[in-house]
Parts: structure tokens; C-alpha cells; sequence
């Protein structure tokens, strides 16, 4: 166990022991020794706010870095501890920070590395709340968040300016699920001396790595696919351990401060106290510290718990993905299916190079109707919720034109491709017979008959 003064994971090496380890095998044992938790089998929940410093003389070595403890659950916690370096473990990171959802994550990702009057490129591909966060939040802050035309390397050389502070992309974007070229952009930003921000909420590190692939920081929504079981908000924030924040752009991790002094009280930088996890550490120490969005234990406990199938769950929602495209591919009432591992997306490359299990568990495709045959048809779905979640272990549907993305001006929409006869599903457990069975009634709800191409058990 690593950890610091305020239960800041210092350094998330992996045990030696557990090196040896597949995926499979840490998600369930990863990060975990029972003798160090009074031999409990089950991850406990330390619901605790605080924690015995000892004597002054303890408590002395904590606040100066000198010993390794938590102190306060606000900015460490052994439960949230577990999940944070299990995740890190699966991801092929150095250090993670768990926060309250997966927007605390996107928003403390950015404030970490940018100042007032710094900018920031992002992917026209974006989840609907990372989209206004970057276009109505962070611009009252004086960060500007540039949207790209397009993940073309040119089109990104363009837009970097000296003050560019790192470039944010999702892996699989929410909802059109493109999948982006993740070391042709990590490749991009190095030569401009930024770092590669990547949302791998839609894949998982089941599906995608990004960090093999050249990727600085990773985020996580754990609310999600990660998780599961639509019970808990979560978020993570995971660091490579690669990316040179000494390079003379990000003086936040340069600049010495008081509150890293030593016992001689000489000044100290995030990098000379915390050199292999600078990123994560700043986020714990000057973000979660102080704006207060700390992941609770019981969540902790919960996303761990959900963690523990992802494998198994990732592949039963693949299977039924690729029987509910085959069913609406061949339906006189649907316009288009959007789905990056179909050999006829243009998307097809990239999603077999990064995702080739599979290019998520979500996917959209072209209700063709009106608008008002398209809520209808949601409203008469009985197995699909009506929920503007993904990943769960039930079927969702959503409208995202009108809901997840409802922040966005039709102009906006149609820069990110959406079109307003899209219809998002995120594919559950459920038997895959009866999800067509549930679109096919749905359909023939709006048009009086079952779709004439539909396919039958």
C-alpha cells in the first residue's frame, strides 16, 4: 500500500505478485490483501471520517510526507483506495483518483492542468454535459475549450496555439460511438507538448487501454459500464506516469509551495515530492481538497462489487448488440444503424485496431418517422427503460437529440453528427429474443404492423 499524508496514492506500482496477473484475475483480487484489513475476504467499508494520528510526533511525519496514512475520507479513503489502484491496475496506470461522478472527473481533468486564459482542443464527439461544461463553465473560469472540426491530425494542428494545455477526446463517443485514433492523436499532442486527455467511459478497460496506446490521463463515469448496475455516481481520473509535466508548460507542478515543505521548511513542487504521479497527487491535494467531490466508501464498495463481473457482462452485451443490430438492419423503419465494428461503418478500421471484442455496448441508430412516431415508439417499449443512463445491466433507449445532448443547438447537433431521428440503445443482460421482441411490438405501436423484414426467432 502507497499511500501519503492525506491518503494520496503516491506511487500505484503494482505488487510484484500481482504482475503476474491477467485481467480477469484482478478485477476480482486486484489491489487487495486481506492481511492488511484484519483478514476480511470482502473489501470492508471503512465508514469512518477521519483516523487516529497516534501522537504529535506522528501526525507531524503525515502533514510533512514523511510517513504513509490516511488521515481524512474528504481525500483518502482504504475503501475508495481499493478501487482507485484496482482500476489503475486494469488500465495500466500509475496512480487514480475515485471522485463523486464521472463530470467531477472530466471537470477536475482540466482544471489540473488549465489556468485562466489557457485553452484546451476537444473532440467535436462529446457526451452532451462534457459539451456544456466546455462551452458555458469553464469559459466564465477564462479557460477556452476549442472544438475541433474533426479528429484529423491536420485539423487539430490547426487549432494549437502556445497556450493549448492538452487536447480531450472520448474513445468511443457518446452516442455516435466513433472510435477515435488514439495514438495518431497521443502522437500529435507529445510533438506539441501537451497531453492526451481520453474519456474511456463507452469502452471500459475491458474494450480499450488507452494508456497502451500512448494516452496521458484517462477518465472514467464508473456510473457507468464500469460499475454496471445503474446503483451508484461515480468517477475516475487515472495518469500514465509518462507525460513530462516539467516541460515548462504547466507551472502548477513546477512552482514550490508551502504546504509541501519539508522539516528544514524548504519549498517544495508537486514533481520533486510526487515525481511518478504528479498528476493524480495535484488533483487529490488541490482539487478534491479544497471543491470537496470525494467518491464515499459505500460507493467505493459498490463500483468494486460491480467491477467484479465486467468481463462477463461486457461479453453477454456484446452478443446481444450483435443480435439487435442484425434485427434492426434488416427493418423497414429504421434508416441507418451506427455501430463502429459493422464492416460497412467507415468507422470500421479503428474500431477493429482499438476495440476488437468490440466497439462497446451502446449504439444508435435512424428512427424512420416523425418526431412524434419516434416518442411513441420509446413510450411503447416495455423492456428498454427510458433512461438517460449507459452501461447498465438493463436495456436502456433514449432520444439523446432531447435529452443527453439536449444542451446542443441543432446547428451544434449537427457538427457532432447527431441527427434528431437518432434513438440511442445500451444493451443489458436481458435475453436477446426478448429485446427484438420488445422493438418489434414497439414498432408495429406507431405503423399498426410488426416490421415486415423483421427477423424471428
Amino acid at each position: 500500500m502507497t499511500e501519503n499524508v492525506s491518503g494520496v496514492t503516491a506511487d500505484s506500482s503494482v505488487d510484484p505478485a500481482e504482475k503476474q496477473y491477467r485481467f480477469d484475475t484482478l478485477k476480482v483480487r486486484g489491489a487487495y490483501e486481506p492481511s492488511e484489513h484484519n483478514l476480511a475476504f470482502s473489501v470492508p467499508i471503512y465508514q469512518t471520517t477521519s483516523y487516529e494520528m497516534g501522537d504529535t510526533a506522528r501526525g507531524d511525519r503525515l502533514f510533512r510526507q514523511e510517513e504513509l496514512g490516511f488521515l481524512y475520507t474528504r481525500v483518502g479513503n482504504p475503501t475508495v483506495d481499493v478501487f482507485e489502484r484496482r482500476v489503475a491496475q486494469l488500465d495500466g496506470a500509475v496512480g487514480a483518483i475515485a471522485l463523486a461522478s464521472g463530470m467531477a472527473a472530466v471537470s477536475h481533468s482540466i482544471l489540473n492542468l488549465a489556468d485562466a486564459g489557457d485553452h484546451i482542443i476537444a473532440s467535436p464527439y462529446l457526451y452532451g454535459g462534457t459539451f456544456d461544461l466546455f462551452k458555458s463553465i469553464l469559459p466564465r473560469y477564462g479557460i477556452t475549450v476549442e472544438l475541433a472540426p474533426s479528429l484529423e491530425s491536420e485539423a487539430i494542428q490547426k487549432l494549437v496555439r502556445p497556450n493549448t494545455k492538452a487536447l480531450f477526446i472520448e474513445s468511443i463517443a457518446n452516442p455516435k460511438g466513433y472510435v477515435a485514433d488514439i495514438a495518431t492523436l497521443a502522437e500529435l499532442a507529445h510533438a506539441n507538448g501537451i497531453p492526451l486527455i481520453v474519456d474511456n467511459t463507452f469502452a471500459t478497460p475491458y474494450l480499450i487501454q488507452p494508456i497502451k496506446h500512448g494516452a496521458d490521463v484517462v477518465v472514467y463515469s464508473a456510473t457507468k459500464g464500469l460499475s454496471g448496475h445503474g446503483n451508484i455516481i461515480a468517477g475516475l481520473i487515472l495518469e500514465a506516469g509518462t507525460f513530462d509535466y516539467g516541460n515548462g508548460r504547466f507551472p502548477q507542478f513546477t512552482d514550490k509551495g508551502y504546504t509541501l515543505r519539508d522539516r528544514d521548511n524548504v519549498y517544495r513542487s508537486f514533481l520533486e515530492v510526487f515525481p511518478e504521479t504528479p498528476f493524480t497527487v495535484r488533483v487529490r491535494l488541490a482539487l478534491l481538497n479544497y471543491l470537496g467531490a470525494a467518491l464515499g466508501p459505500f460507493d467505493a464498495y459498490l463500483a468494486l462489487l460491480g467491477l467484479e463481473t465486467l468481463s462477463e457482462r461486457t461479453e453477454k452485451q456484446l452478443a446481444n448488440v450483435r443480435a439487435l443490430i442484425e434485427y434492426l438492419q434488416g427493418n423497414e423503419f429504421v434508416s441507418w444503424v451506427d455501430y463502429a465494428s459493422l464492416p460497412s461503418s467507415p468507422n470500421y478500421e479503428l474500431a477493429t485496431r482499438y476495440a476488437p471484442k468490440g466497439s462497446g455496448t451502446i449504439f444508435a441508430f435512424g428512427f424512420k418517422g416523425s418526431v412524434e412516431e419516434q416518442e411513441q415508439f420509446i413510450d411503447a417499449t416495455r423492456l428498454f427503460s427510458y433512461q438517460v443512463n449507459v452501461g447498465d445491466a438493463k436495456s436502456l433507449i433514449v432520444n439523446n437529440a432531447k435529452t443527453t445532448h439536449s444542451e446542443l443547438s441543432p446547428e451544434e447537433q449537427a457538427a457532432a453528427e447527431l441527427a434528431p431521428e437518432t434513438i440511442r440503445l445500451s444493451v443489458g443482460l436481458e435475453d436477446p429474443q426478448d429485446l427484438i421482441d420488445d422493438l418489434d411490438q414497439a414498432f408495429a405501436a406507431v405503423f399498426g404492423r410488426r416490421p415486415a423484414t423483421a427477423q424471428r426467432a
